[in-house]
């Protein structure tokens, strides 16, 4: 798409809408499952032009949650829609709609069922808290993002998720909340993070990654480490972000032990990585 000259909300959202549609990720097509057995999706969009954004918390009937985030910043005077009312302001504007049967994938049914069995153990004085359970159930990987800088040096983030399996019903984490999840200025940075979304909210990571590079002077590198390596962990919780400045410099720092990230290069190659130690394996 950027090769065609389409812009970067553009080439994000396609992105997203791809990772979305792929079950292997907990976003769209392969999301989690609530504690009551549902799915609520979660997803924002930011350009970095002038700070628009969009956001879309706890739909239930959208087929690809990014796009709905995307209307959301182009057609509305809002910010954030949630619930039944962005569900049919997704499905007004012509975006497809699914059943929750869609969602559905054995894998994600496993790990809830995991999560549940493991609460149960907690409860009868085997240790653990709400919540324990779901983090061993892989519970918090999966989230998607991209980050994009166009031709005309515009930068744009967007970030889609599931959330948490066993989650609370409502619970509503980072992905869709601008400075959390997602950020995205002309000049600075765009960001999308992954991870523990609580802790996220409260250090405020992507906005924080863009603060310390503006105001503070630090590199995209300097600035995604201090928040991601350093802060976030004080908090009591890991992840990672995805970062590239305005001048197209990348980086994808996390306190998890691994995460699945890949970048463009200017040549044309598609470079992935897991682990921080590795060489890229098609480098």
């Amino acid at each position: 798409m950027l090769r065609r000259g389409g812009d970067s909300v553009a080439a994000v959202e396609a992105a997203v809408r791809v990772l979305e549609d792929n079950e292997l990720f907990n976003a769209g097509k392969g999301a989690v499952f609530t504690a009551d057995a549902g799915h609520e999706l979660d997803a924002s969009i930011m350009r970095g032009s002038d700070q628009a954004a969009g956001a879309v918390a706890g739909v239930r009937s959208v087929r690809n949650p990014i796009s709905a985030a995307r209307l959301v910043m182009d057609r509305t005077r809002h910010v954030l829609l949630a619930g039944d009312g962005a569900d049919d302001f997704a499905a007004r504007s012509g975006l497809p709609t699914v059943t929750q049967d869609y969602y559905w994938t054995q894998r994600r049914w496993d790990q809830l069922m995991e999560a549940n069995a493991e609460e149960r153990d907690g409860r009868a004085g085997r240790g653990g808290t709400t919540g324990a359970g779901a983090k061993g159930a892989d519970s918090t990987k999966g989230t998607v993002g991209a980050v994009a800088l166009d031709d005309r040096r515009h930068l744009a983030a967007a970030t889609s998720t599931g959330g948490m399996t066993n989650k609370t019903p409502g619970r509503v984490g980072d992905s869709p909340l601008i400075g959390a999840g997602t950020y995205a200025k002309d000049g600075t940075v765009a960001a999308s993070a992954t991870g523990h979304g609580d802790v996220f909210i409260r250090g405020a990571a992507t906005a924080t990654i863009a603060h310390l590079m503006e105001y503070g002077r630090l590199g995209v590198a300097q600035a995604a480490h201090q928040v991601l390596i350093k802060q976030l962990p004080q908090l009591r919780g890991d992840g990672g972000v995805i970062a590239l400045d305005a001048k197209r410099t990348f980086d994808a720092p996390h306190s998890s032990p691994g995460m699945l990230y890949g970048y463009l290069t200017r040549d044309g190659r598609i470079i992935t990585k897991i682990f921080p130690s590795e060489s890229p394996a098609n480098e």
